[in-house]
């Protein structure tokens, strides 16, 4: 028996995924077209023996967690069920608060995931690795490759090479240690709570399964590492989540190729992979794609031209209009004639290791380059460009912006 536990973080303190987290928890953004979390979920639900799924988070319920929660449900016919934490525990402080609901039943293991992450969640793989390697550890992390410049912002895993063992965790160390980065995925076995609750860290009121228990347990044959050359990347930025949508969106086509849309005669014409909602309204006329995703109700007319970009639910792309690299929010309007743009802010495509770099909002005194997001409600006029901007929610513009935020 198995159990899969998803942390789904709280309410941003940041300002990275904003303004989008202003109306949506995180975990529920939309990424190619689903939650963000439903991807997970929809991984976890493939494993043998898998008996249920919580989500641990200090996010208040709401009306939007609990009908995702219970369409999640009928939808993958698992029991899914949402923890509340009264303050953030940190990733080892949430499990161990709850360890008696993890622990119910007698699950030999159980798979612990960020819910900030995009993967194709090899969680079969990792169980078989789990297996191979005997009782006597307490847990696998999933790691992948980075390049020597980027591992610096993850936490680095020095491996033995033959035993796949943790030799040495170090979280986002200060100089050079290891090209073999943390995840943020794990399969724990229940002797993990041995080591989270020990008398030093159990005064503590954040105990982070990271800096705390990894570095510890590392070198004790406690644990070992299970690396992918599947996709991975993090989703901490909106530029990010637009490149998290390309992965799946590519994904689709072994995993949900109903969810990719295609060209047929009355249908706009459509370039690589794209995602529409079945509610969407599109003119014929229309081109989208690559890497494009139409939410619920949105309406786009004729001769507009959306690339690289996520149209969330209820917006509007009025005639001719062109929209590149960036979000539109829910029930937004973007006029005739007008031009939405973003800088993308892919990973090097000429490094095969390379990772989305973890984006500042401001360089040398302005506002970094990046994708273009439009909040909630936002109005764009007609023949006006929008370039590099973040638009806060509920806003009427009346002429063109670049490189700003407008509050």
């Amino acid at each position: 028996m198995l159990k899969a536990i998803i942390l789904i973080g709280g309410p941003q303190k940041g300002t990275r995924f904003r303004p989008l987290s202003f109306e949506v928890p995180k975990p529920l953004f939309p990424v190619a077209g689903v939650p963000m979390l439903q991807h997970h979920i929809e991984a976890c639900a493939q494993v043998p023996d898998m008996k249920e799924i919580i989500l641990i988070g200090f996010y208040q319920p709401n009306d939007e967690l609990n009908r995702f929660i219970s369409s999640a449900q009928q939808e993958l016919k698992i029991p899914i069920r949402y923890l509340q934490e009264f303050a953030a525990l940190g990733t080892g402080g949430g499990i161990y608060h709850f360890r008696d609901q993890i622990l119910s039943g007698g699950p030999a293991a159980f798979f612990l995931m960020n819910a900030d992450v995009c993967s194709e969640f090899p969680l079969q793989e990792m169980l078989r690795f789990h297996r191979q390697h005997g009782e006597n550890h307490c847990g696998v992390l999933l790691g992948t490759t980075a390049n020597r410049t980027q591992s610096l912002n993850y936490g680095c895993i020095v491996e033995n090479h033959e035993t796949n063992e943790v030799l040495h965790f170090v979280e986002k160390p200060s100089t050079f240690v290891s090209d073999i980065i943390n995840c943020g995925i794990y399969l724990f076995t229940p002797d993990i709570f041995g080591h989270i609750g020990t008398p030093d860290l159990f005064m503590h009121e954040v105990i982070r399964l990271e800096q705390d228990i990894f570095t510890t347990l590392a070198g004790q044959k406690k644990l070992f590492v299970y690396k992918t050359q599947h996709f991975w990347s993090q989703i901490k930025s909106a530029g990010s989540a637009i490149y998290a949508s390309r992965l799946y969106l590519k994904q689709y086509h072994q995993t949900h190729p109903e969810r990719l849309a295609t060209n047929q005669d009355g249908t706009p014409k459509i370039i690589g992979d794209v995602y529409i909602h079945p509610t969407a309204n599109i003119d014929p006329s229309a081109v989208l794609g690559p890497n494009v995703s139409v939410g619920k109700g949105v309406t786009i007319g004729g001769g507009v031209r959306v690339r690289e970009s996520i149209i969330l639910h209820g917006a509007m792309l009025q005639d001719h209009c062109c929209v590149l690299n960036s979000i539109v929010g829910w029930d937004s309007t973007v006029g005739k004639w007008a031009r939405v743009e973003g800088t993308p802010s892919d990973p090097n495509p000429n490094d095969p290791y390379a990772k989305i770099d973890s984006e500042t909002l401001f360089r040398d005194g302005g506002l970094t380059p990046s994708i273009t997001i439009l909040g909630c409600n936002v109005n764009i006029p007609s023949e006006v460009i929008i370039r590099n901007s973040i638009v806060l929610p509920h806003k009427d513009l009346n002429r063109s912006f670049q490189n700003q935020i407008i509050l």
